[in-house]
């Protein structure tokens, strides 16, 4: 399969179910300068995502949204499209993954172009693979689902954590202090990789975590925050493993 043409997931996609691939990739990094395609184990951490999207062979277009003429240009290096730029209230601080999903869509729209599933990456996540990518996709139109996102189990209980209030420190919730952790429930967090949305309901509901949320379970060795220098660090070593 070449390029960005969409197969049949597991034989039967219906090929009247149209995908967009969104990578969300601003320019203004501020605590690791050009973060986004920053070396990464030999090459921009960006062409992972972009890698993943094409290699699941998901997608009628896999597409970066970006304020960057320099990340334009490595994203279309790579393979995916840029066919427009994003607008400057996308581009600042404070600008939400929901409102460039939304940006984006609706410029589509102005082309012409409509999509039923979309699904936002982000671009400094090299643990995405086009597994990953497919078993969410699947997950999302074979359920109903509004939207399916990566998550991870906390590695501790989080019933049992701490807070520290005025010099002293003290359990958060005092009744599962000394409660054993396999009689606690199981908690997870979003592994900030990469969520995949019904647009006829993000349209609607424009958020990401969406009513009808479900979730494919990632192992804690595939998942890591970068945004410090440790960080990224502790990303290679795991990602140098997970290859191996």
């Amino acid at each position: 399969m070449k390029g960005n043409q969409a197969p049949r997931i597991n034989g039967a996609k219906d090929m009247a179910m149209s995908r967009l691939a969104i990578i969300t990739a601003r320019g203004g990094s501020k605590r690791i300068p050009k973060k986004n395609i920053r070396a990464f184990c030999g090459k921009p951490i960006l062409a992972y995502s972009i890698q993943a999207a094409i290699e699941s062979g998901l997608f009628d277009e896999v597409m970066v949204s970006t304020d960057s003429e320099e990340i334009a240009d490595i994203a279309k290096e790579y393979g995916a499209r840029v066919p427009f730029l994003r607008s400057d209230e996308t581009s600042n601080d404070y600008a939400t993954t929901a409102e460039v999903v939304r940006e984006v869509l609706l410029q589509y729209q102005e082309t012409g172009r409509s999509f039923d599933t979309c699904v936002c990456i982000y671009p400094t996540a090299p643990f995405i693979t086009a597994g990953k990518l497919t078993r969410a996709v699947e997950k999302l139109e074979a359920e109903g689902a509004d939207t399916v996102s990566p998550v991870v189990r906390f590695s501790f209980p989080p019933q049992r954590g701490f807070i520290i209030s005025e010099g002293r420190t003290k359990p958060k919730f005092p009744e599962y202090i000394t409660a054993r952790s396999q009689d606690l429930e199981p908690m997870y967090h979003d592994c900030g990789q990469f969520y995949a949305l019904r647009v006829t309901s993000f349209l609607e509901q424009n958020k990401i975590f969406m009513d009808k949320m479900m979730s494919i379970e990632v192992d804690e060795c595939e998942v890591q925050d970068i945004d410090t220098e440790s960080d990224w660090k502790i990303a290679e070593m795991k990602y140098q493993m997970m290859e191996k």
